[in-house]
């Protein structure tokens, strides 16, 4: 319950209000109109069959809806689509900037607990004082972790951050009287989602350029900035940057940006190489968005749940998002001017912030650190190993990457061996493919994080090193170019013990190439190859046809 201004008052509802509950609440709070408009309207047996609202079309028409009528047959139904995943519970997987880290049970677990599930976002601040002290102390040490001097925790993702992120910095300008700054800078370099959440904003997005080895190149950041230097709003850069480098020279771009009445937003996506070693709003960031979902633990893939708090920097603080009925703390202090909200909740995922809160409070300042210099010693580690085997695009001037770096598998001459032929062979070695063609076309991005053990590490390592010499294979002639252990790969378990085989290979090259794959580890792929080109280009859906839309049809 939530009275609003004026003394309107809010009720939020769930499934299991009845119509009797609903007769009882109007009666106390003395409503007799709304009781006469309810007893006219309300389904006369507490539901919608029988009513002009009852479905009449078909639903749930697949087989798999009526197949099961035990709990023990569809609990073995669901085991069988598991057995289809290759998850971390099987092997690691280092999907570049997706930061795919252990998520510990005891991290999981508040969230479970009715005192944080059942609790509405709109519910009276008297009702959420433990919520609130939860908030208040993740929101102190996010600051302290980031250098930055508010956070705001109402965007659910990281795109819905920068969105945030560049709304502030538009408000500001605006209220200082240069609304007219509209043009925002965007490296190559940058995170994919960076342009377009700059359109969005309503900004004007120009590009600037990287140096070969992954570096912004400065000399175009200083000829863009005396360019749009009376419009210039603001630039996006990613640190370390998605090419897995420190720019060395981020403080020195701060103060250029600033210099020329810019804002710099920093996409927080790589805050796990940060950590404990350094703070965005220490080296001139003004914002940054931080993804909970990846450097905090919450977990995250197939689109969701995820949080992207943003942190701003102090001239920045009263314009972080408000919201119309529970305004978040801080946006209803004096000189708080909230440019919106961009959230129903105002403080977003709230349910999933005691994972966060629980990993800051267990790891503690020392083993923070300890983590991002685990990640980034991880990363080089195996950039290392793999180095005589795959050119590594990009390096500092140490010879060193960050936290995550990117595998050049474009030029493999005399064979048609690609990224993918690659990433489909993985999965005969049980292993999940790093992130593909992405930020470099046909190329793999690794990101090992902290959680792996050197094990682990050497247990990919070999499966890429492996595959590399079956690439030579092919190059020296010793296989054939497309009928090959590579180009026919993933090999199911059907495939494999099938009574015929017509491959120029072994069955234990297809299923077993290595020692430590053995019979009772071994994690089959769901399917053999999938012709991902026809598959992009003969879209199919399960969806009604056109003509089940048509007015004329639905009239019937």
């Amino acid at each position: 319950k939530q009275w609003y201004q004026r003394r309107v008052g809010g009720i939020s509802l769930d499934e299991t209000v009845t119509s009797e509950d609903l007769d009882d609440l109007l009666f106390v709070l003395g409503a007799p109109s709304s009781t006469n408009l309810w007893q006219q309207f309300k389904p006369r047996d507490g539901g919608i069959l029988r009513t002009k609202f009852e479905r009449t079309s078909e639903y749930l028409t697949h087989p798999t809806f009526k197949k099961y009528h035990s709990e023990h047959q569809l609990t073995r139904y669901i085991r069988e689509l598991e057995k289809k995943d290759v998850s971390l519970v099987h092997s690691m997987i280092p999907l570049g900037s997706c930061t795919m880290k252990l998520n510990a049970t005891s991290e999981l677990a508040p969230v479970s607990r009715p005192e944080f599930s059942n609790i509405h976002p709109f519910a009276p601040n008297h009702q959420t004082q433990g919520y609130a002290e939860l908030i208040k102390e993740l929101h102190d040490d996010l600051c302290e972790i980031t250098g930055y001097d508010s956070i705001s925790f109402q965007p659910n993702s990281g795109a819905q951050g920068e969105y945030a992120g560049l709304l502030a910095i538009k408000a500001y300008h605006e209220d200082i009287g240069e609304g007219h700054r509209n043009i925002c800078l965007v490296p190559v370099s940058a995170h994919g989602t960076n342009p377009a959440s700059a359109q969005m904003a309503g900004m004007t997005v120009v590009i600037v350029k990287t140096l070969p080895d992954g570096q912004i190149d400065m000399d175009d950041v200083r000829e863009k900035c005396e360019k749009h230097s009376k419009n210039l709003s603001s630039i996006m850069i990613t640190y370390p940057s998605t090419y897995g480098v420190f720019e060395s020279g981020v403080r020195e771009l701060c103060d250029l940006i600033h210099e020329h009445g810019g804002q710099v937003y920093l996409d927080g996506a790589n805050m796990n190489a940060q950590v404990g070693l350094c703070k965005p709003g220490h080296f001139g960031s003004d914002v940054s968005h931080l993804n909970l979902h990846k450097t905090f633990c919450i977990p995250h893939g197939g689109g969701g749940p995820g949080v992207g708090p943003i942190g701003v920097k102090k001239h920045l603080a009263p314009f972080l998002p408000g919201h119309g009925i529970i305004p978040p703390m801080g946006t209803d202090a004096p000189g708080a001017r909230p440019f919106g909200q961009i959230s129903a909740a105002p403080y977003g995922s709230a349910l999933i912030l005691p994972i966060s809160w629980a990993y800051i409070k267990l790891m503690g300042p020392e083993a923070l650190r300890k983590a991002t210099q685990v990640a980034i010693l991880n990363a080089n580690y195996m950039a290392k190993r793999l180095e005589p085997h795959y050119d590594i695009l990009f390096k500092n001037e140490n010879g060193m990457c960050a936290h995550e770096f990117i595998m050049d598998t474009r030029h493999f001459e005399g064979t048609t061996v690609g990224v993918m032929d690659i990433a489909k062979r993985l999965q005969d070695y049980g292993f999940h493919a790093p992130t593909t063609s992405w930020p470099v076309v046909n190329t793999l991005m690794v990101e090992p994080t902290e959680s792996e053990d050197k094990g682990e590490l050497d247990r990919y390592c070999d499966a890429l090193i492996s595959i590399r010499q079956e690439i030579t294979d092919i190059q020296e002639g010793r296989a054939d170019v497309e009928n090959n252990v590579i180009k026919r790969a993933p090999h199911t378990q059907a495939v494999v013990t099938s009574d015929a085989w017509d491959r120029p290979y072994t069955r234990k090259e297809a299923a077993f190439p290595l020692p430590w794959i053995t019979t009772d580890k071994k994690v089959w792929p769901a399917s053999a190859r999938v012709d991902d080109a026809y598959g992009d280009q003969n879209v199919f859906c399960t969806c009604p046809p056109v003509e089940a839309y048509s007015i004329d049809d639905l009239k019937k």
